[in-house]
């Protein structure tokens, strides 16, 4: 038991640390000009990242930041979404 605890431990560990290097690199790449705001690889960047961060809030019972992750993936499949709508319409 206590085995499987510290391995859980970790991974919300690796998820958190994880989607803070995604997120980060997001808008890094987003300020430089190298993806768009609307595109598929920022949105999708973000609910990884999101994701990551709530995982990684829930196991800590951060829950204001598990809620504003889950949010934030919320909008970036909205985002997605939209991108993909909006790609269907320019064929």
């Amino acid at each position: 038991m206590q085995d499987s605890h510290a391995m859980w431990a970790v991974a919300a560990e690796v998820l958190g640390w994880g989607g803070a290097v995604v997120i980060l690199l997001s808008f890094a790449l987003l300020t430089a000009g190298r993806v768009q705001a609307h595109s598929a690889l920022y949105q999708g960047m973000n609910i990884a990242g999101s994701f990551g961060f709530a995982v990684n809030g829930a196991w800590n019972h951060a829950f204001p930041s598990m809620t504003m992750n889950i949010i934030w993936m919320v909008i970036a499949f909205y985002g997605l979404a939209r991108a993909k709508r909006s790609s269907r319409g320019r064929r």
